[in-house]
């Protein structure tokens, strides 16, 4: 059982909702699970239990919207992407290593900062413009970042979304390239944190008690996805993920 020993009935009701939500807005977007998951989970739970429960469905969940226009789509983003996901590989591993000597609030800070710039810049509708020629330089560095964020926060989507943004990429593009890159960095993060200590015996069965939740929300989201304007739903998502920063900001200031 590990950790699940030691939760109140409400306590995984409550992480079992969280998590249902998280994998709703994954559906709909495309992205935002883990870092739901963290903002959610991290109000009860201390940082490192809540990074080492969202493991398991970050990752499942991510190889379902990587695989889910088939293998030979899935393949073709990967070659398209090969140097982002070298960059991030890298960084995610070095960064992962640092979890377990940062300081919990400070933790928090770096997490809700650039999320809550990120989402702000998008609601107010600037997009930045990349060159293509320019891709390698630009594809390194911005997979760098999420690489060295991902890997202590287990949250890596935000500079990859704005990337795919200011590339003007399509819509549904979008939805696979994230769910590739995501999916591989999940398995990166996955082995690091094995590593790291993170995800142990311990933390692990409360991670693969969220692989069900996770699943249940994200089918509800591929549903609305499919069905309702995208538009609508990436707003309110990042409305969402403004508050969720927000939450995360206040608890590194005020512990």
């Amino acid at each position: 059982m590990g950790i699940l020993a030691d939760f109140t009935l409400s306590m995984l009701g409550l992480a079992v909702a969280i998590t249902v939500f998280a994998g709703v807005v994954k559906g709909v977007v495309g992205f935002g699970l883990p870092l739901i998951m963290i903002s959610g989970l991290a109000t009860f739970l201390p940082a490192e239990v809540a990074l080492a429960a969202l493991i398991l469905p970050t990752a499942s969940t991510n190889i379902r919207q990587a695989l889910r226009q088939g293998a030979r789509p899935a393949w073709e983003v990967v070659r398209k992407y090969h140097i982002y996901l070298l960059a991030l590989f890298v960084t995610l591993v070095f960064s992962a290593q640092l979890v377990l000597f940062m300081p919990q609030r400070l933790l928090f800070i770096l997490i809700g900062v650039p999320v809550v710039l990120f989402c702000l810049m998008q609601l107010r509708g600037w997009v930045p413009t990349l060159r293509p020629e320019n891709r390698v330089r630009d594809e390194s560095v911005i997979a760098s970042i999420s690489g060295l964020v991902g890997g202590i926060s287990g949250v890596w989507g935000p500079p990859l979304v704005a990337y795919l943004t200011a590339t003007n990429t399509p819509k549904t593009e979008q939805m696979l390239a994230q769910g590739v890159v995501y999916g591989f960095g999940a398995m990166v993060l996955v082995g690091a944190h094995m590593q790291s200590g993170v995800f142990n015996a311990h933390t692990a069965p409360l991670s693969a008690a969220m692989l069900i939740p996770a699943f249940l929300g994200m089918a509800l989201g591929y549903r609305l996805h499919d069905r309702m304007p995208q538009k609508t739903f990436k707003r309110a998502t990042l409305i969402v993920l403004t508050v969720a920063g927000l939450n995360l900001i206040r608890r590194g200031l005020m512990g």
